[in-house]
């Protein structure tokens, strides 16, 4: 069972009396929306995210005397997000108790004896970011949430969703910055779950599709937890919509494939799948792929694909801030930059 003890183990951090004074100094300057002032999404150390998810610090530090600002966060990433999590484990284990109490005080009074279940994970899909994209049944799962772990693509638009009750907690990833690891955020799924919680876990687009959303379904599902799956647009189909693309076209595409435009963990690299993806019959849709972009591109034509063959790189797509750039693909190779596009 993940008992209320495991929360230390998701980090090396403790709440300890040497440690008190370090993890309040992650907070004690302005938090600054780096970069990302007109973002739709989640970013990591946005006064949004930590307006949003106070009740985690409240015990430390009163956030609302702080401005959004300009500034620039110590380099030390690692150390930024292990004295977050120290700051959080309080109020952590504390939500987890009233859980456990209140689900106690539930069962039992028919005199049987008989001891409640666990609760209901709910993966939900929150499709690209515009919330009208969201289907009818995520918005019910939502509104009626206990807790909402939530990534950084969950757009700022659908959590306003949220029902006034739950609890957010953030728990996005970003290069080179992981507000939790995949296992604590496994362990923190399966600790709220056991303490009777409806527990909804929020990914951008479909939970299935580049979430990660299996290996969570596979991790609760050993342990005894339903888990229920509610999809949601995936950014392929929702800005291809919006722009007006057709991913399949009578005579032109009869399929499409889904690339991710970066590995990890010794998966396969999109550099090396360029050659069976260099299609000119199927639409290749590339997700997360600025910093692959260029390579991937030249690959393709190496592997055979026209130069002149239609592209687009689309930001933020089905959101106010949606940028597109329609080019030739030849353009990706030669002198498309992340700056031209994305900044």
């Amino acid at each position: 069972m993940a008992l209320v003890y495991k929360l230390q183990a998701f980090s090396s951090f403790s709440v300890s009396a040497q440690n008190y004074n370090k993890v309040t100094s992650l907070i004690t300057y302005p938090i600054c929306s780096l970069h990302y002032k007109n973002s739709p999404f989640t970013e990591k150390h946005s006064i949004e995210r930590y307006q949003r998810d106070r009740w985690l610090y409240q015990s430390q530090v009163e956030l609302s005397q702080y401005q959004s600002s300009s500034c620039s966060l110590p380099s030390d990433s690692e150390s930024i997000r292990e004295d977050d999590i120290a700051l959080q484990l309080p109020e952590l284990k504390k939500l987890l108790e009233v859980l456990k109490r209140k689900r106690e005080s539930c069962c039992g009074n028919d005199g049987d004896g008989e001891k409640c279940g666990p609760g209901n994970v709910f993966l939900v899909g929150t499709g690209p970011g515009d919330p009208e994209l969201l289907t009818v049944k995520a918005v019910k799962v939502v509104q009626k949430a206990d807790i909402l772990l939530y990534d950084r693509l969950v757009s700022n638009d659908v959590l306003e969703l949220v029902g006034p009750d739950a609890r957010l907690l953030y728990v996005g990833k970003t290069a080179g910055y992981h507000s939790r690891t995949q296992e604590e955020i496994h362990e923190l799924l399966l600790s709220f779950a056991e303490a009777g919680a409806t527990v909804v876990r929020l990914k951008g687009g479909d939970p299935l599709v580049f979430g990660r959303g299996g290996e969570e379904m596979d991790f609760l599902q050993q342990q005894g937890i339903q888990v229920k799956v509610i999809p949601g647009i995936t950014s392929a189909s929702g800005i291809a919509a919006e722009l007006g693309i057709p991913l399949t076209h009578r005579g032109v595409a009869n399929s499409v494939r889904f690339l991710t435009g970066h590995s990890r963990n010794g998966g396969t690299d999109p550099l090396f799948v360029a050659e069976s993806s260099a299609d000119p019959d199927s639409t290749l849709v590339v997700y997360m792929g600025l910093s692959t972009l260029p390579a991937l591109a030249l690959k393709l034509m190496q592997h055979g694909l026209p130069a002149n063959t239609p592209a687009a790189a689309v930001e933020r797509g089905t959101t106010p801030q949606q940028r597109m750039v329609s080019m030739i693909i030849i353009i990706y190779g030669k002198h498309l930059t992340g700056n031209s596009i994305y900044n």
